[in-house]
């Protein structure tokens, strides 16, 4: 088993077979800015392989230097519950030795499925992520802001970094419309849209 990374023809097959099932419209970047930031070297399209078999992948986006965006970790159905997804945060950590690497994960309590959020909180948690003191909304979705580092993080740079892995990636008035870092209930519950092209 090893941690490389995936070609375009590669990438196509785990989104289809893996990232379609296991995420919501709302919460899926369309395949086609996934190749188009790959091509541009700032996507990082790595997969956990095992001879010809892809058993899961994770998805990084360049933010700003030393800060990646963790986009998306999935592992193929067949292989959940087996350690996999732990494995590649450990070997993605020595990959980008130096960099922060920070997510997104639901809120239980604002996610279709409480439970299942809950869940994935508590794995990220387990694999070293910390949790950051703010709140974002991605097209209606409400996450905890999650990061993975070597030592303290400056959260303005955090924040900072968030949002850019959005503005300048979307038209303004759909990042105006439905990004939020920070949110707050303050704000009201934003309205839900599925990603655009």
């Amino acid at each position: 088993m090893e941690i490389r990374l995936l070609n375009d023809k590669e990438l196509e097959e785990v989104y289809r077979r893996h990232l379609i099932p296991a995420f919501p419209a709302s919460e899926l970047r369309p395949l086609r800015a996934m190749q188009e930031m790959a091509h541009q070297g700032i996507y990082r399209t790595y997969g956990l392989v095992e001879g010809a078999e892809i058993l899961g992948e994770a998805l990084l986006l360049d933010c700003a230097p030393g800060w990646k965006l963790f986009d998306y970790l999935c592992v193929a159905p067949e292989h959940r519950n087996g350690g996999l997804g732990a494995a590649m945060i450990a070997e993605l950590v020595k990959a980008e030795r130096g960099c922060v690497i920070f997510g997104e994960s639901e809120v239980p309590e604002y996610a279709p499925d409480p439970d299942m959020a809950a869940r994935r909180m508590a794995f990220y948690e387990r694999c070293g992520a910390r949790q950051a003191g703010y709140l974002a909304s991605v097209f209606g979705v409400i996450y905890h802001a999650l990061y993975l580092a070597e030592g303290a993080v400056d959260e303005a740079a955090l924040m900072a970094a968030h949002e850019n892995a959005y503005r300048g990636r979307l038209p303004a008035k759909l990042f105006q419309r439905f990004i939020r870092i920070p949110w707050d209930p303050s704000m009201g519950m934003p309205e839900k849209h599925p990603w655009e092209e």
